[in-house]
């Protein structure tokens, strides 16, 4: 049995913990792949490292939404994407949360259509973050999709029933993190019930978000068990089941890795 954690920042882990000890653990939970992702360019050095460092992760290179101050063209997030350990562009998207300015808004969404245009070109992943901007997101997505068929995903699945249904009928998955496992997410769980179990990958995001019954710790990939469980438990299906199916998702959207899929049941570091 094998499991994924779809979507960690382990750069930000440093002062947690080493990166040796954080991949042991994940291991010893059968965490045996990991995509640590890029928020900021700057940091993508580091990123990159990290995941050249351990045969087992992968990386991803792009802005979170909240960190776009001038608009990166896909043609050098296309650039940066040529290397072998980067499977995935993101993370991206939309987040009128903490930002209301529209001249932000404006430049996000001008950051979220090169992201996309760059996965256009590559068909590599967009990782795709949204948050209380679901009509605009889904609104770009929507209009490159009439031209073209690229692969994507939410990440860290928050939104609303109405989008969730939108976005898996226009080709999306959607990521589960820690969350499903809070009191008051029973809209989540519903969404879950109903996403085929073939569309759902699962993941951290840590170190935040660490799920019952590790709340309130410092979130990391070894934790993405209590995830997978609480997929399991809702759709009735062996955790076996549900580790398999994640992990088999995870391939076939992020299928760059799969130069790197069944290597021995060990932590595999490049030296």
């Amino acid at each position: 049995m094998v499991l994924v954690d779809s979507h960690c920042h382990l750069d930000m882990l440093v002062g947690h913990d080493s990166h040796d000890n954080i991949i042991k653990r994940a291991f010893e939970s059968n965490v045996h792949y990991m995509q640590t992702i890029c928020t900021k360019l700057e940091d993508f050095p580091k990123i990159l490292a990290i995941a050249e460092n351990y045969k087992n992760v992968f990386a991803s290179v792009g802005i979170h939404p909240s960190e776009v101050r001038e608009v990166i063209s896909a043609s050098e997030l296309i650039s940066l994407a040529k290397n072998n350990r980067v499977i995935g562009l993101g993370e991206t998207g939309l987040d009128y949360y903490y930002n209301k300015d529209i001249t932000q808004h404006k430049l996000q969404k001008q950051s979220f259509e090169e992201h996309i245009k760059a996965s256009c070109e590559n068909k590599l992943p967009i990782i795709v973050h949204t948050r209380e901007a679901e009509d605009d997101t889904y609104d770009i997505i929507a209009s490159y999709k009439k031209t073209y068929n690229f692969p994507g995903l939410i990440h860290c699945f928050t939104a609303s029933e109405r989008f969730a249904r939108k976005i898996l009928d226009i080709g999306f998955y959607i990521s589960v993190a820690g969350i499903v496992t809070f009191k008051n997410a029973d809209e989540l769980r519903a969404i879950i019930k109903f996403t085929p179990l073939d569309r759902l990958l699962v993941e951290t995001d840590s170190p935040y978000l660490a799920p019952v019954p590790k709340r309130g710790k410092i979130n990391e990939p070894s934790y993405v068990k209590y995830v997978t469980e609480a997929i399991a438990d809702l759709k009735g299906i062996t955790f076996e089941k549900c580790a398999k199916q994640t992990t088999d998702n995870f391939f076939t959207l992020f299928n760059k890795a799969c130069q790197f899929r069944n290597f021995p049941n060990e932590i595999i570091e490049d030296s």
